[in-house]
């Protein structure tokens, strides 16, 4: 298993955000966390990259315990982020944000740019533009692959289609499979169920701060309390049958999944 999360809590002051979240990535696997606003999605993420301190519990990376290593040594080791909101540099231009990826890599990555580039033609074309001045659709398309310029054995994508149009959307979804065929791993945070469970090998459902589903992503797209509470005809309606609340009260951080 290249990607292990057991038990795990994580709290915001005294308040739990998370409380036994467990899950597994295999190496070459789409896994998709889905759930309503506040469910968890993003501080699930968050403390995988090391953004969010563990309270209990423990993360396995390629049979290594990573639990208390820090985010930059975890993005060395192979773990790489395109964060919810993109957070690209909006004064630097898109070479300059691609290369922001990989500053802490040692060596030649003008094959890892090529390949970028080759997956994205837009930033090609747009490689001398500041990143503050392209489209949503373009600046996450810039976010993706300024985390693939961390060589990333598993990718963690945080709403990667927020805010885009349908057609972008699509085109987004089409990028994740072939980046997921050419070899990376994908863990990948949405609220468009329907996309992520078309796209993944496997699904959890997060409900305030803990799972209470997991199958087969195409098991759970047929799932009834998946396709009433995710998929349309009650569309916040939680799996567990009680209205939607943030984890436990949990103050997330602004627009956490």
């Amino acid at each position: 298993m290249l990607l292990e999360v057991k038990d795990i809590h994580v709290h915001y002051g005294k308040i739990a955000a998370l409380h036994g979240v467990s899950l597994e990535v295999d190496e070459g696997e789409i896994v998709t966390l889905i759930g309503a606003n506040g469910a968890g999605k993003t501080t699930t993420l968050k403390t995988i990259s090391g953004l969010r301190p563990l309270s209990r519990g423990k993360i396995m990376f390629d049979g290594a315990d990573i639990s208390r290593v820090a985010g930059h040594k975890r993005v060395l080791s192979g773990i790489g982020q395109a964060p919810e909101g993109r957070g690209i540099f909006p004064g630097m231009t898109v070479t300059e944000n691609l290369m922001m990826g990989c500053y802490a890599r040692k060596g030649d990555v003008s094959r890892d740019l090529a390949q970028v580039f080759e997956l994205f033609p837009r930033l090609a074309e747009r490689k001398d533009q500041a990143g503050g001045t392209m489209s949503g659709g373009e600046q996450q398309m810039l976010a993706i692959g300024r985390a693939l310029m961390t060589n990333p054995r598993v990718l963690l994508l945080d709403e990667p289609s927020m805010g885009l149009a349908p057609k972008l959307i699509q085109q987004i979804f089409s990028i994740i499979q072939e980046i997921n065929r050419r070899g990376t791993t994908v863990l990948l945070v949405e609220q468009n169920a329907q996309q992520a469970l078309q796209v993944a090998h496997r699904a959890y459902v997060i409900e305030t701060g803990e799972i209470v589903k997991s199958a087969e992503a195409s098991a759970l797209l047929d799932d009834p309390e998946v396709r009433a509470a995710y998929l349309g005809g009650g569309a916040d309606r939680p799996v567990g049958g009680s209205e939607p609340e943030q984890a436990a009260g949990a103050p997330e951080e602004p627009r956490d999944g």
